[in-house]
């Protein structure tokens, strides 16, 4: 296990104007194990804030590190990625979805916000990449890492926590410069694997009436909402600048537009893949839990605890993940090495994840699935398989 601690810091001479990004990387006894400076470009320093973040992680991830606690004195960051403000921003929403995904990639992670004065070291390094572009520098890294500095010296230790300022910074708008920023090389020693995986990111589809009315929609073809299609582009939103080399739908109407959505973004076809259609709930299509629960208390009971319980004419939990776990086998060999995006729905999209975590059938009622939210998981040819990120809706605002 290597547990770091990461300062972030970002600033605009401008805003939108020369901005740049610092982050600092420290060990359990403070001592600087990266420090970045990286020009943005022009731009706003909310843009530069989350560029910061992303390189620290990033950093972070390429040293290894499991354990991740981050510092910022950007409260606006910290409340978003906390999930408690809304990220309204379209740039904004672009840079919280890559750096949700690189915190998926720890085992453990937490950001909390700090005073100014104790993220002078990232501020500092900030102030060099804008120093850096104002003498027209490209944007990017500017120079080598600079040195380490002493144990002792700046922010070297993490702060005790203070109360968090009643202000709440203003989200800039602006155009927003992407930094061609890579995700750190994923090891995959620590599971045991050798081999390539197969990643599978799975988009659950966007609303439609039935999600609405609270009705259990199964093989019923409902279209997407007004709502659900907007929540389609923000999902497709998430995969620009990302390499997919398929997108596989369930053949039913809500995901296939979702999946259209993804597919038109990432530059590649639609696949159709019958044993991703939603669990057929037979007599309970269209019935609200109550109504379900209010027509056999006993029969919904029991298929509420039970994945292999039948509901009348309809379909157990336990055949979904069967069917699901046979559509993982033969994408393990069609697409080994690959990134492939499933759009589905809840259950099948949980039974996957399920079979990532080699979890029993019940472990479904375990889990909660948003509305266009997205999951990630990877299998191995050699065995292992992994669940790295599960129900993320940051790009959804």
């Amino acid at each position: 296990m290597l547990g770091v601690t990461v300062f972030a810091d970002g600033g605009s001479r401008g805003n939108p104007g020369v901005a740049g990004s610092g982050s600092v990387v420290m060990d359990s006894k403070g001592h600087e194990l990266r420090a970045l400076s990286f020009f943005v470009g022009k731009t706003t320093n909310n843009v530069a804030e989350y560029q910061a973040l992303i390189n620290g992680l990033t950093a972070a991830r390429e040293l290894g590190a499991t354990h991740c606690q981050v510092y910022m004195d950007s409260k606006l960051v910290v409340e978003q990625m906390s999930g408690r403000w809304k990220i309204k921003h379209p740039a904004m929403q672009k840079k919280a979805a890559v750096a949700h995904r690189l915190i998926g990639e720890f085992d453990e992670f937490s950001i909390q916000w700090v005073p100014r004065k104790k993220n002078a070291r990232a501020d500092e390094l900030a102030n060099i990449a804008m120093d850096a572009g104002q003498k027209g520098a490209k944007p990017g890294f500017v120079g080598d890492e600079v040195a380490p500095q002493p144990a002792g010296t700046g922010a070297a230790t993490p702060p005790a926590p203070e109360a968090a300022q009643k202000s709440e910074p203003s989200e800039s708008a602006g155009q927003s410069e992407l930094a061609k920023t890579a995700l750190a090389p994923r090891n995959n020693e620590w599971v045991g694997a050798t081999g390539e995986a197969l990643t599978i990111i799975l988009v659950r589809h966007g609303q439609t009436q039935m999600s609405v009315d609270k009705q259990y929609s199964g093989l019923t073809d409902a279209p997407l909402t007004e709502l659900g299609r907007k929540q389609a582009q923000r999902a497709a939103s998430y995969f620009e600048g990302k390499h997919i080399d398929a997108v596989i739908s369930s053949p039913l109407a809500r995901a296939q537009q979702t999946a259209d959505a993804i597919a038109r973004a990432a530059g590649v076809a639609v696949h159709t893949d019958d044993a991703l259609r939603e669990v057929d709930f037979g007599a309970w299509e269209g019935l609200t839990f109550a109504q379900a629960h209010e027509k056999d208390p006993e029969l919904h009971s029991a298929w509420l605890g039970d994945p292999k319980v039948v509901p009348p004419q309809g379909e157990s939990l336990e055949q979904v993940c069967k069917r699901t776990k046979s559509f993982v086998t033969k994408a393990k060999k069609t697409w080994a090495g690959k990134t492939i995006v499933v759009v589905s729905h809840v259950n099948p999209i949980k039974a996957i994840v399920r079979t990532a975590l080699g979890a029993p059938s019940k472990s479904l009622a375990r889990m909660h699935l948003d509305l266009a939210s997205v999951s990630e998981v990877q299998f191995y040819g050699d065995g292992p398989s992994l669940m790295r990120l599960f129900n993320s809706t940051a790009h959804l605002g």
